[in-house]
């Protein structure tokens, strides 16, 4: 008995640091989107160096998920949990990879002069940062329903992400001087697209830790 509480007093504590590391990754994701509206070099610059602690939470928890196994003989759903724990922080830390990715084409932008209004791209983000704030909030919950529904909310996600790239190949079409800029902006909405596309990942683990079935929900990913 004294086993099984020392058990889910650590898992708990695991989950907690789930939830912190969740949350860095959004805020490096809200940052990088404000660095590129504002051309904040410095902002840019801080998120990247700001990485390492997103890549240090996620080998400190993976080292207490090995400690759990070694010392507390999980059964098999608690195996479950802590596997699909080590898959969710894999997924976080490459959001957080996406969002330095941004902050790296904030840099190669320089002060050159802005191609376009900023408006798809941000709705990008937001709904991004939406869903792997639920994600995590149905991860803590167990809540089947809400991981699916957030994975199928990845679909209005793709559709800014065609709008974006169908604009941007526009653009570049009516003046070739153009390309430079655009595909940066391109490879801006790739990155966040390639985010939200985690989050499903995210959900998925979800519904493997309560039915103990890994499948992939929704629409195929490519």
């Amino acid at each position: 008995m004294e086993m099984r509480t020392t058990f889910h007093k650590r898992l708990r504590e695991i989950q907690f640091e789930i939830m912190v590391m969740g949350s860095m990754c959004s805020k490096a994701i809200v940052r990088s989107i404000e660095a590129l509206k504002n051309r904040n070099q410095e902002l840019a610059h801080q998120i990247i160096a700001d990485d390492q602690k997103i890549n240090d939470k996620r080998f400190e928890i993976e080292e207490k998920c090995v400690e759990l196994i070694a010392t507390q003989q999980p059964m098999a759903s608690d195996l479950r949990i802590i596997t699909a724990i080590l898959n969710i922080t894999t997924e976080l830390e490459r959001i957080g990879d996406y969002a330095v990715g941004i902050a790296r084409i904030v840099i190669y932008i320089g002060d050159e002069p802005p191609l376009k209004p900023l408006i798809d791209i941000p709705r990008m983000a937001d709904l991004t940062v939406d869903m792997l704030s639920r994600s995590m909030d149905a991860f803590i919950n167990r809540d089947i329903e809400a991981a699916k529904k957030i994975v199928n909310e990845d679909d209005l996600v793709d559709n800014l992400y065609d709008q974006v790239f169908r604009e941007l190949l526009t653009i570049m079409a009516e003046d070739p001087k153009t390309i430079t800029r655009a595909t940066r902006l391109m490879w801006t909405a790739h990155n966040l697209e390639r985010a939200a596309d985690r989050v499903t990942n995210i959900c998925e683990r979800v519904v493997f830790i309560v039915t103990g079935k890994m499948e992939e929900i929704g629409a195929s990913k490519y």
